[in-house]
């Protein structure tokens, strides 16, 4: 029996490589948001620094596993076959949880989520002993310690107001002393804000990073911890007089120094410390193992009170190695880079496509902050308003960010570091649970805020996008309590069958999120190529016009098909599948219109006929779109109402069309790909007659109607799709007709 333990510990620590890479992926954006953000350094640097800090933290990591051992559930109430299921279940919730999380690009806690996980499975074993046992449910308590639980929710909520609050605070006090050109302002202020900002930064790496490190007795930390005050000062000074010494004399801008500093400590106090939510479950089972071995008493019958003693540690060879895969993951993932999208997409200075759908709360909140910034200004005097607008002009926020240009400027990322540093640094010290993902990603949105990079054009968005991410993080503690309780429950009740069966599942869940998750990068991708706003000449907007209305004709010339085939076949789950391509056709039309705004600004002074040609070019393209979202909509609706499959000669009819169809926009897609526009004419000259079969067709479906025809559906549906495509050619026509027209201008 013992040997299934021994599997059960591989496969633990199999797991424990997988969670490493999952939980890495989401847990990047805490120390690589600022960095890369404001683009104060290189990617490839950012990940150096990066690499550097949690390869250090990992090391250097006291491998303590309070939390898993014993800071969830009494290990002395369990045997060493409960804890094993007990953390079994945890990770093969976490994996699922997180990789949930990185596929959908939210950030979440790794800690909330493996603490919730640990009691979720802890409780439902605990019941289950208690029904076997005949106890009251009031014993659950000797089983659970119930205090964790209920400290990490009040933390989340102390986090969330705390770090917006004083992460607002903060930046609106720097940028009405450094404004948006703060090159100049920081000979003058740059030292201070840079022995404040360094500081504390150091001072987190004192607290935070390097608490229960193995290299610091507890005697020195203790000692550290007595005189905060005097190292804050001595560190305050020493760093004040070296900002400005590398201002004065060596040219260096302080901002990007701060940035550097304060993402090698938060990926450092990140591995030193987060690194328990990863493989603190299997180091703990480890240490079980260990306990157990050579007992000689089975699994069921040994008791796990060994496994509270407080000098169980990791060996350092298991930290280096999880330290070793970090970093890979850190430099390979790409849901990684998912994840650090959304952070820096919500809190980015400039306009742009947003990820997120208003709701009815952001909607209220951004009406109420409108209402409150009126009734201020009219008790502010006039001239303060002024004053305090000047310093927050910013002459590039006129212009879209481009994939060139940083989401938010260096000030700011520093701001963000010293904030959630002190911050962090503090609720150690407190000893508050302050989750490391809630501050640095709630600061970075209250600098966001305070910075007016939420204005009346996003702030609906960007709101939005905050309340799901926080209410992700809610989600996750409840989704995890309760995933990881059934998952404990299949493998008490299942034994070795559950065992084999979960971790099939396992695989094919995550094969499957990989792959899809693959897909939308693609898709994610194919959107992002229509965003170009460096077009500056009529030409340049000729060739690139061309290339969006090749795309779209051939899309659409695929997708009508698809639709004709399907429709004559019945084939519901196919015609699902043309809505979904519909809609992404319609998203990529969305796309070029959220555009156009910059598009023209773009244009050079003699390009008026050309901006309004552009925009007629979207018109047309946005009426295919429409006519195409109507065909698709009816077809799907008539055959999942079960409606009678339309007669042989409706289904020939149509697919005479589509054939014409098919014809025509292969010819369109080819000239506009190759920029052959002379065979335009040619193309408008046979315009009547697909014009000509689609009348003659409703034509024939009238007689029908009054001789044989017995369905009113089938009627309506074949009218409707005759009459959409009608209306589709016309659009066709017409935007060639334009097209036509201005090209024949241009070369005038």
């Amino acid at each position: 029996m013992e040997q299934i333990y021994v599997i059960m510990l591989i496969v633990l620590g199999v797991l424990a490589v997988i969670d490493l890479m999952v939980g890495v992926s989401n847990d990047a954006v805490n120390f690589l948001n600022s960095a890369i953000g404001s683009k104060a350094i290189s990617f490839k640097t950012t990940m150096i620094v990066a690499s550097l800090g949690v390869l250090v933290g990992a090391m250097f990591s006291s491998g303590m596993m309070e939390i898993a051992r014993s800071g969830i559930f009494v290990p002395s109430m369990f045997s060493f076959n409960d804890v094993m299921i007990i953390f079994l279940a945890v990770m093969i919730t976490d994996i699922i949880l997180l990789d949930v999380f990185n596929s959908v690009g939210l950030p979440t806690s790794t800690t909330v989520s493996i603490i919730f996980e640990l009691l979720g499975a802890a409780v439902c074993l605990a019941l289950y002993k208690i029904y076997v046992s005949g106890d009251n449910v009031d014993t659950l308590g000797m089983y659970i310690n119930t205090k964790k639980a209920s400290t990490i929710v009040y933390s989340i909520l102390l986090s969330v107001i705390l770090s917006f609050s004083i992460g607002s605070f903060v930046q609106y006090i720097s940028r009405l002393i450094f404004t948006f050109h703060y090159e100049k302002k920081l000979k003058y202020f740059g030292a201070i804000f840079g022995g404040v900002a360094i500081s504390a930064i150091t001072f987190f790496i004192l607290i935070k990073g390097l608490k229960g490190v193995s290299f610091i007795s507890e005697s020195q930390f203790k000692w550290i911890d007595a005189n905060q005050i005097m190292i804050l000062g001595v560190n305050f000074i020493v760093f004040t007089l070296l900002s400005q010494l590398l201002i004065s004399y060596f040219k260096i801008n302080i901002l990007r120094v701060i940035i550097i500093i304060g993402t090698f400590a938060l990926a450092l106090a990140f591995a030193g410390n987060d690194l328990v939510n990863f493989i603190g479950v299997p180091i703990a089972a480890f240490n079980s193992y260990i306990i157990f071995q050579g007992s000689g008493v089975s699994g069921d019958s040994f008791m796990m009170g060994a496994l509270a003693n407080d000098d169980i540690v990791a060996p350092f060879y298991f930290l280096l190695f999880a330290g070793i895969i970090m970093v890979i993951t850190l430099w390979t993932s790409k849901k990684a880079k998912s994840v650090i999208e959304t952070g820096v997409n919500l809190s980015r200075q400039g306009e742009g496509v947003e990820k997120f759908s208003p709701n009815l709360a952001s909607r209220f909140i951004v009406r109420l902050g409108v209402t409150i910034g009126e009734g201020m200004n009219y008790f502010l005097p006039k001239k303060l308003q002024i004053k305090i607008d000047s310093r927050f002009i910013n002459i590039k926020k006129a212009i879209k960010n481009t994939v060139d240009e940083p989401a938010f400027d260096m000030v700011r990322a520093s701001v963000n570091l010293m904030v959630a540093s002190i911050l962090i640094a503090i609720g150690t010290s407190m000893k508050l649970p302050l989750s490391t993902t809630y501050v640095t990603f709630m600061v970075a949105m209250g600098t966001s805020f305070a910075d007016r990079a939420w204005d009346r054009e996003s702030a609906v968005y960007r709101i939005a996008g905050v309340f799901k991410v926080v209410g992700g993080w809610f989600f996750t503690a409840i989704v995890a309590f309760v995933m990881a309780f059934i998952m404990a429950y299949i493998l008490k009740i299942g034994e070795i069958f559950a065992f084999v069966s979960l971790l099939l599942l396992l695989g094919i869940m995550l094969y499957r999120s990989s792959r899809n998750h693959k897909i939308k990068v693609k898709y994610e991708a194919a959107i992002k190529s229509l965003r170009k706003e460096d077009v500056g000449t009529v030409k340049e907007m000729i060739t690139e016009s061309s290339a969006q209305i090749s795309i779209v004709f051939r899309k659409t010339s695929a997708l009508y098909s698809s639709l004709v085939k399907n429709l004559s076949l019945e084939d519901l789950a196919k015609l699902k599948e043309n809505k979904k391509d519909q809609k992404k056709l319609e998203k990529e039309i969305d796309e070029l219109k959220s555009n156009v705004f910059y598009f023209i600004k773009n244009l050079d002074d003699s390009s008026v006929e050309a901006s309004k040609f552009y925009i007629l070019i979207l018109g047309y393209l946005q009426d295919m779109v429409q006519s195409i979202d109507f065909i698709t909509a009816n077809s799907y609706s008539h055959v999942n109402n079960n409606h009678k499959k339309l007669k042989f000669n409706q289904i020939r009819g149509l697919k005479t069309i589509d054939n014409q169809l098919q014809q025509l926009l292969l010819r369109l897609e080819d000239s506009f790909q190759n920029d052959d526009f002379y065979k335009i004419d040619l193309i408008l000259n046979d315009k009547q007659i697909l014009l000509d079969t689609v009348s003659d067709l409703i034509t024939k479906q009238i007689k029908r109607i009054r001789t044989t025809e017995t369905s009113p559906k089938n009627s309506k549906l074949y009218f409707s799709l005759l009459l959409e495509t009608n209306d589709l050619v016309k659009s066709i026509m017409n935007l060639l007709e334009l097209f036509k027209e201005f090209n024949k201008l241009n070369k005038k």
